[in-house]
């Protein structure tokens, strides 16, 4: 497998905040959540703090504000991640937050209204229509999906759902589900039905903090597949693959106020969550010779994603009430951990298992095998004659393609029923030849019939064949076919447009973030004092600037404190929790 290195890229972190909430508003709680978005600055005030207590401050790639759209988020975000996966890179787009904050929003949205529309429809589309507008490729897209629920692996689409998957690791590709189950899609349309289907059968329950609250980590996996031939004259498979995940929510027990499996799950979730920030601070602290992988399920899974050779992006999603305080720094630094992982991105170039290049094996085989019959031949012969006659030209490649499909069936019904005819006739002939013998006649008769019999079995073979056939070319998608019209020209130049605007932004907030550090360390050096009480003053300001910052250290290093004190409490009722189960069972 030949894969083009990349040097080191860092995982890009972008935190959103949700409107405040009916039931919230109703409660009084109130806002502590500031989003600076040109900053790319989020800002979290402790509604216990004492008096000159200074607020939190996280800085990340991008911010968006309750006010902020889908599709702000997907076009500057989102967007290039997905042109990288079309390219034949690895990508990973995961949504991290406390339950209720909105993360399955970011991720799947309202399906049915355009505006609301999440990050996974907005992927379908936008794989579908590069595709579309690609010129001499050929792809393959199929999809697969599943969930961790409770620490065990379960395929959304199977038949089977009591059916536990195992996790596989194979030296050249890496960490797999065997027996997972893959749908080939050829449109937006089928790849969504896919999906629907799978969401059907997700594991979600009412808590006090949600009352949809998905209650399992769902991944949604896209493989996209691109042939094209290279400046060797030889033709070149890209693989890319994009893991679309949807983390359950991080809850404490006390908060949840559910009974029965609500507990249970929780403590799951929190232990497979708990496992994700293991690997994190191992990945980040440069001194840990061991990652723990293999921990939980979930880190497993996104080993390629974590350090590894993807592209990833982490949304944080964040709730803005005052009752949210904990886990909405839990989540912030969570998140500021995350951004300091480099990854290692490489193109998939020429892997030995690809599915494209089965299909395409198969086609030429059974493509030959019609050849063989006479049937695509023919009709070759045929149409050329008939293009020739009417304007001395021969077809383009796409029409003889098309002509040819489209033709296939009529032509094969043309040629058995002239056959069958044919052989009607003789047998009425020799019926009516008064000069055979009975017997004679009876033989021949029989023999008409047997060759019938043959020519109507004969038929339903090609039949099953040219079936086969279509179908399997039907699953390949051909870039540039049909679409390259007016209106798409627009819509790819809006795009584009977007794009650019996207990029500009994050351009302005790099550039912001840089100025207002440079700020800080240039101030003393540009500071000219008139006087010695002038001097005085001012020092006494940075003194209890810099106090401030000593006793912001002071109050983060008890908050760290306090926060693994109550990782440690519920850790500790879940495993009294389950040794009570085990006594009792």
């Amino acid at each position: 497998m030949a894969n083009k290195a990349r040097s080191s890229e860092a995982l890009k972190v972008v935190a959103r905040c949700r409107p405040m909430s009916r039931k919230e508003e109703a409660a009084g709680h109130e806002r502590i959540l500031d989003m600076d978005v040109k900053l790319g600055q989020v800002t979290l005030r402790n509604p216990r703090a004492a008096p000159g207590e200074l607020p939190k401050t996280f800085t990340f790639d991008a911010v968006y504000d309750a006010s902020s759209k889908q599709a702000d988020l997907y076009d500057e975000t989102v967007r290039p991640l997905i042109d990288s996966v079309l390219q034949g890179f690895n990508g990973t787009i995961f949504a991290y937050g406390q339950t209720g904050t909105g993360k399955t929003y970011t991720m799947q949205g309202a399906w049915g209204e355009p505006e609301k529309r999440g990050i996974i429809p907005m992927s379908f589309e936008h794989i579908f229509t590069h595709i579309s507008r690609s010129q001499n490729q050929q792809y393959l897209v199929r999809a697969s999906y599943l969930e961790i629920y409770q620490e065990e692996i379960r395929d959304l689409l199977a038949k089977d759902q009591s059916k536990k998957l195992e996790l596989k690791e194979n030296p050249e590709t890496g960490v797999y589900i065997k027996d997972l189950s893959s749908f080939v899609t050829k449109n937006v349309k089928e790849i969504e039905h896919v999906m629907n289907l799978g969401s059907q059968t997700r594991s979600v329950g009412s808590t006090n903090m949600n009352e949809y609250s998905s209650r399992s980590h769902a991944i949604f996996l896209i493989t996209v597949e691109c042939s094209e031939t290279g400046l060797d004259g030889e033709e070149h498979i890209r693989v890319g693959k994009l893991n679309l995940v949807d983390l359950a929510g991080s809850e404490r027990q006390s908060k949840m106020g559910a009974h029965g499996e609500r507990p249970k799950e929780a403590s799951k979730i929190n232990l497979s969550l708990s496992a994700l920030g293991n690997v994190i601070s191992a990945l980040v602290d440069g001194r840990s010779t061991h990652i723990p992988y293999r921990d939980s399920k979930l880190t497993r899974l996104l080993q390629d994603s974590l350090g590894g050779n993807a592209k990833t992006i982490m949304v944080a999603t964040l709730g803005p009430a005052s009752h949210s305080y904990d886990e909405s720094l839990s989540t912030l630094r969570f998140a500021n951990r995350a951004k300091n992982i480099k990854n290692k991105p490489r193109v998939n170039e020429d892997p030995k298992d690809t599915l494209l290049r089965e299909f395409q094996e198969e086609i030429v085989r059974l493509k030959a095998q019609l050849e063989r019959r006479g049937m695509l031949g023919k009709k070759r012969r045929r149409s050329s004659r008939r293009k020739k006659a009417t304007d001395g030209e021969s077809a383009t490649e796409n029409d003889a393609e098309d002509d040819n499909e489209d033709g296939l069936e009529k032509n094969m019904e043309n040629y058995l029923k002239e056959q069958k005819e044919r052989l009607e006739e003789e047998k009425a002939a020799i019926q009516d030849d008064h000069s055979l013998v009975s017997e004679e006649k009876q033989k021949l008769l029989e023999e008409k019939e047997k060759m019938i019999e043959d020519l109507r079995k004969e038929q339903e073979a090609t039949e099953l064949l040219a079936t086969k056939y279509k179908a399997m070319e039907s699953k390949l998608l051909i870039g540039g076919r049909n679409i390259m019209d007016h209106t798409n020209e627009q819509q790819k130049m809006l795009e584009l447009k977007r794009q650019e605007i996207a990029e500009q932004k994050r351009r302005e907030r790099e550039m912001q973030q840089e100025m207002l550090l440079r700020d800080e360390e240039t101030m003393e050096l540009r500071e000219t004092y008139t006087s010695l009480q002038q001097e005085v003053e001012i020092k006494t300001k940075k003194l209890k600037k810099l106090y401030a910052k000593l006793q912001a250290v002071k109050a983060e290093i008890q908050d760290q404190h306090d926060e693994y004190i109550r990782v440690r409490q519920d850790l500790e009722e879940a495993q009294n929790e389950q040794t009570r189960e085990l006594k009792l069972k």
